[in-house]
This record gives C-alpha cells, sequence and structure tokens, in this order.
C-alpha cells in the first residue's frame, strides 16, 4: 500500500528528502512523474489517465506536505522500510488503507519508476 501523509502533520519538512522515487511534495505544490524518476514517455496513473512526464499535476493537498500515490513504493527497492515513516516527528506518515499494494506490485513500480 501507498504510505500517505495524515492531517497531523507540522509541515516540518523532514519526509521529503528522505524519499528515494521524490513522491513526497509540500501541500500546494504540483508534482510530475518525472520528478525524481528515469520516466520520459507518457504514463499511466492509478485513475487511468495518461499524463506526459513533465505535465504538472493538481497537488494531492494545499495545506500539508503529501505523497503522490502514483510514485510511492514503500520504499521497496530503495530501503527496509518507508523512510518519511522513519523520520517524521510527529507519526503522520502512515499505510493509506485505500491503496493496498503488494510487496510485488511495490516492487514492479519502483523498477518502472527507475528504469
Amino acid at each position: 500500500m501507498a504510505i500517505m501523509i495524515t492531517d497531523d502533520c507540522i509541515n516540518c519538512g523532514a519526509c521529503e528528502p528522505e524519499c528515494p522515487n521524490n513522491a513526497i511534495y509540500e501541500g500546494g505544490v504540483e508534482w510530475t512523474i518525472s520528478d525524481g524518476t528515469t520516466i520520459s514517455a507518457p504514463y499511466t496513473i492509478e485513475t487511468g489517465e495518461t499524463i506526459a512526464p513533465d505535465e504538472d499535476q493538481e497537488p494531492v493537498s494545499d495545506e500539508f506536505y503529501y505523497i503522490v500515490p502514483d510514485k510511492c513504493t514503500e520504499c521497496v527497492g530503495f530501503h527496509e522500510e518507508p523512510q518519511c515513516a522513519a523520520v517524521c516527528p510527529v507519526d503522520c506518515c502512515v499505510p493509506d488503507p485505500e491503496r493496498e499494494e503488494a510487496e510485488e506490485v511495490l516492487a514492479q513500480r519502483q523498477k518502472i519508476l527507475h528504469a
């Protein structure tokens, strides 16, 4: 499953530099699928929409740091545990119950994001 940031976030930013996929953004900041990945061709996100790699996408949150689910691998392929959760001082980086994914799915996403 992807990790999400709850509204308990204090906007400290400790999680952002720890993400190997560049999946974490400050609230209100637009994201791209190519940011921090090797994606250079159109990419289909979980909604079924195909987006251009450098096309700005709407922020997931305007108030708090957020994690782009299409880029989150829970650090599979990089670390033993999600680094955002490991460094979060208020424990607001938690598994997203709406996005349960097997480790194999996360590993495959990691390979696609960093081909």
